[in-house]
């Protein structure tokens, strides 16, 4: 089949996110949108993902718990985990990666715990939208160690990117995948940067809004619809 994907959302958790962003509201959206699997993505933390797995099940929508781990180079880097304890994990890593900076809600915005019912049953105190010690290759070995999948996030963006940051993709991190911007231009992409070619060019939205959830187009072909599976697919490079 033909999965109809966005692998890189936000929810309340983030700062930056929405309070309209609510697990049963972003999953529920991208039930209407058509989507058949989604990651959720919070800033440096899992802690909203069993909520939206949850939802998930319910909704009929597969929901990959994730991260967008900005790394020590100011990268923004899409993290796929093959479930939820895996998930954490990474989640507990990362925090304690953190710089010590508590939030300040009236400045950044809340950082909002909730379960399937999409009520608040905590709030993250450090700041999620600062870099961790991580460096790429480290975050890039950490998460393959989990058994996740781990691509540079945005790469056309002029900020928190991978090329905005080093001005190339370092060979060394034998990336399989990248993602690019719904209106990011893929081939002038490749044509700069020919390490490209060998890998999935993925189309994410990077919601943080309700409506910035489009209807599903971007499809990647897998046999079974399994965390497990799309996550195999994308560590593997594609046939062209």
């Amino acid at each position: 089949m033909n999965a109809k994907y966005d692998f890189h959302i936000h929810s309340v958790l983030s700062p930056c996110g929405d309070e309209d962003m609510t697990p049963n509201n972003l999953v529920n959206m991208a039930a209407l949108q058509g989507y058949d699997v989604i990651a959720l993505t919070d800033h440096n933390s899992c802690l909203n993902c069993e909520a939206a797995m949850k939802v998930g099940e319910r909704a009929g929508v597969l929901v990959i718990p994730g991260m967008e781990l900005q790394t020590a180079e100011d990268v923004h880097m899409v993290c796929l985990l093959p479930d939820l304890e895996r998930a954490l994990a990474l989640s507990k890593l990362v925090r304690e990666a953190m710089p010590p900076i508590r939030n300040r809600p009236e400045v950044f915005g809340p950082q909002r715990i909730l379960n399937e019912n999409d009520e608040q049953v905590g709030e993250e105190e450090i700041l999620l939208v600062n870099s961790c010690r991580y460096s790429i290759l480290e975050a890039v070995r950490l998460v393959r160690d989990l058994g996740g999948a781990c691509f540079p996030a945005h790469i056309d963006r002029q900020s928190f990117s991978i090329l905005s940051s080093l001005g190339e993709i370092p060979p060394e991190a034998r990336f399989t995948a990248a993602e690019v911007s719904a209106g990011g231009d893929a081939p002038a992409l490749w044509k700069a940067h020919p390490i490209l070619e060998g890998m999935h060019m993925l189309r994410d939205s990077d919601a943080h809004y309700l409506e910035q959830m489009p209807e599903a187009k971007p499809a990647l072909p897998v046999s079974r619809l399994t965390a497990g599976e799309i996550i195999a697919i994308i560590n593997q490079k594609p046939q062209r």
